[in-house]
């Protein structure tokens, strides 16, 4: 409450601003925050990976670095075999924990004698901000695995992986945020974000502090915020800079062949950054490469290019207001343009930010501001939409139902060279429910069917395989079992009521046709996939 203090001055005219500020907030504000038991922990590492605020992360190291830990550091030997000599530990950042509550209901592991204690527990915060203060400092300060020995493909390996975007100030449970620290894990060293205007832009840059951070090698992602309307043709803009970057860059390495070395350029050119690992020596290439260049009178140009070499992941990220409603036209045109970008509809089925206002993906039966008495319509299929393209990688996930799921799809979306499209079912308080049951209340809608889980992967059509995958199963509970947990349609008895059953009636025939439109799609030879396989045979 400061800000007025600071002059014009100091405020830099370019309009960057220091990264990683959320970690000096220390806000203090859950009443109760997670403990954890060494004895009953599985390290499975599913707390970390569905904390929506980065505050609950592990490590794997060596045992002779608890020589100097504070004396309530807490650890345990790591229960693969293999690792003799390392030692694993789970740290709670207890200042910036928000008390949410979702580790905890992931936590699978429990004591044998007493079901009701589990490896994570919620204590007091009080008692903990002071004394688990030294633990995280001593903790950040302990060596990361090296990421050729972290299989990031599960989620027990992601728990290994530094987020790049931490404590972001979002509200307790956000269902948004756990899935762009993900993305921030497995891909931050090269990330360029456009952000649409949303919630996400405001946990994601509420200047001067931002959750957006650097790894110890001094590499972490690009961020910006554009127009609500204009975000895709903005992050749109990242993908052609950066294709016109590589592509002088590739020139200038080519002129230059003969000055850099013939066996580093061709290296460099022909790289394999399918992996990180691949894209980690390609940067090791190019600084060895700026090395070689120096005082060339070229050097500037090169250097000027040269970083668009590693192979940049570039998402456009924004809520179902941006990408369903007013945003929409522009994200067609990004689809339709088959450039390799990836775009994250974090979709909370109404716009959270302004207040609670329907969007065309707000569900039918569902009260919202400009739908006070139910929304009479059904919410735009996107994924579908996306799919009649034929090649944009599709996936719609909930990582709070199905973390593997989403974590594959993440990865495949960015593999994949082309246009892909992540819809992410994101619990909102807005949906009025208690957000320590986000997790609960996630899966139901998954297992209803209000939110089937799939995949649509051009590439599997190369070898005349389905690309549609669907990865959740039948709808094994009623829509309504799903709706009366949630004020946003049990409110529809009180403000519609003469027509409260007969929508929620309709909701669940809804429900039951679009997963047999699904189910028809996920068939070995389906009827709608056959003239696709004919073409290419």
């Amino acid at each position: 409450m400061r800000g007025d203090l600071i002059p014009v001055s100091e405020i830099p005219a370019d309009g960057t601003f220091p990264s990683g500020t959320t970690q000096f907030d220390k806000h203090r504000q859950a009443v109760s925050v997670p403990s954890w038991d060494p004895e009953l922990c599985i390290q499975c590492g599913n707390c970390s990976f569905i904390c929506p605020h980065a505050t609950i992360r592990a490590k794997l190291y060596r045992k002779d670095a608890l020589d100097t830990a504070p004396e309530n550091f807490k650890h345990a030997d790591v229960a693969a075999r293999g690792f003799p000599d390392m030692a694993y530990s789970i740290q709670v950042y207890a200042e910036d924990c928000m008390g949410c509550t979702l580790c905890v209901d992931a936590c699978p592991a429990h004591c044998a004698t007493d079901s009701n204690r589990k490896a994570l527990q919620m204590v007091p915060a009080v008692d903990k901000w002071e004394k688990q203060a030294e633990n995280v400092e001593f903790f950040d300060d302990l060596p990361l695995l090296p990421i050729n020995q972290v299989d990031y493909s599960t989620v027990k390996g992601v728990q290994f992986l530094p987020p790049h975007f931490q404590f972001p100030a979002s509200c307790a449970g956000c269902g948004e945020t756990a899935v762009v620290k993900t993305i921030s894990q497995l891909f931050g060293e090269r990330l360029m974000i456009a952000n649409a205007t949303g919630c996400s832009s405001i946990y994601g840059g509420n200047m001067p502090s931002t959750p957006w951070t650097q790894g110890a090698n001094c590499c972490g992602p690009a961020w910006s915020n554009s127009l609500f309307e204009d975000n895709a043709e903005f992050g749109l803009g990242y993908r052609i800079s950066v294709d016109h970057q590589e592509k002088a860059a590739r020139r200038l390495l080519n002129e230059l062949q003969h000055h850099i070395g013939a066996e580093l350029v061709q290296a460099a050119l022909n790289a394999d950054q399918s992996t990180e690992v691949g894209c980690r020596e390609q940067r090791d290439r190019v600084t060895e490469i700026r090395q070689h260049i120096h005082g060339h009178p070229k050097a500037a140009e090169l250097d000027s290019v040269i970083d668009a070499m590693v192979k940049r992941s570039i998402w456009l990220m924004g809520g179902d207001g941006w990408a369903y409603d007013i945003g929409y036209g522009g994200l067609d045109h990004a689809l339709g343009t088959s450039r390799n970008i990836n775009i994250l509809v974090m979709d909370t089925e109404v716009y959270s930010n302004t207040g609670g206002q329907a969007s065309k993906a707000t569900p039918l039966a569902a009260t919202a501001k400009f739908a006070a008495g139910g929304k009479p319509t059904f919410r735009k299929e996107l994924g579908l939409q996306a799919i009649s393209y034929g090649n944009v990688y599709l996936a719609q996930i909930c990582l709070n139902a199905n973390p593997q799921q989403a974590l594959q799809a993440l990865r495949e979306a960015e593999a994949y060279n082309g246009p892909s499209l992540i819809l992410s079912y994101s619990p909102c308080i807005a949906h009025g429910f208690d957000m320590t049951q986000a997790r609960q209340q996630a899966k139901k809608a998954v297992q209803s069917g209000h939110w089937p889980l799939y995949r649509y992967n051009p590439t599997l059509k190369e070898r005349g395989v389905n690309p549609f995958m669907l990865d959740s199963l039948r709808p094994s509970i009623t829509k309504a079992d799903f709706m009366d947990a949630e004020n946003r349609f049990s409110n529809l008895f009180k403000t519609n009521p003469e027509n409260a059953d007969a929508m929620f009636a309709q909701a669940q025939q809804v429900a039951l046709s679009k997963w047999a439109v699904f189910e028809e799609m996920a068939e070995t030879n389906p009827s709608w996939f056959m003239p696709e396989i004919s073409a290419l045979k």
